[in-house]
């Protein structure tokens, strides 16, 4: 079918026959998907059952959160930097006084 992002509830129902006893490769001819989703798809419900080691899909969120937020801090940090730069040719800083020793 070529498309992404099967909702959790097709997916859940998928796992059900397959559970029930029904060939994956069956499963995947007669809905028109993949095998190898439905393997993918069998393998993370065992993680999330605890029957396998691995993260789990609330913990694959949380690190896609995480990853996403750290590209986008990165992304405002450098072009905080190049802000930076730019003011840096445009204003020159503040020069340091020296102690004139004149009670200023």
């Amino acid at each position: 079918m070529g498309r992404r992002g099967y909702p959790p509830e097709f997916r859940r129902k998928v796992l059900d026959l397959v559970e029930a006893g029904r060939a994956v490769v069956d499963v995947a001819r007669d809905l028109q998907i993949s095998p190898e989703s439905i393997y993918t798809w069998r393998r993370q419900d065992r993680i999330d059952k605890g029957l396998v080691a691995g993260l789990s899909s609330v913990e694959k969120a949380e690190l896609t959160a995480a990853k996403r937020k750290i590209a986008e801090l990165e992304a405002e940090l450098a072009i905080h930097r190049r802000a930076s730069e730019l003011l840096g040719k445009v204003v020159p800083p503040k020069a340091v006084r020296g102690h004139l020793g004149d009670g200023r």
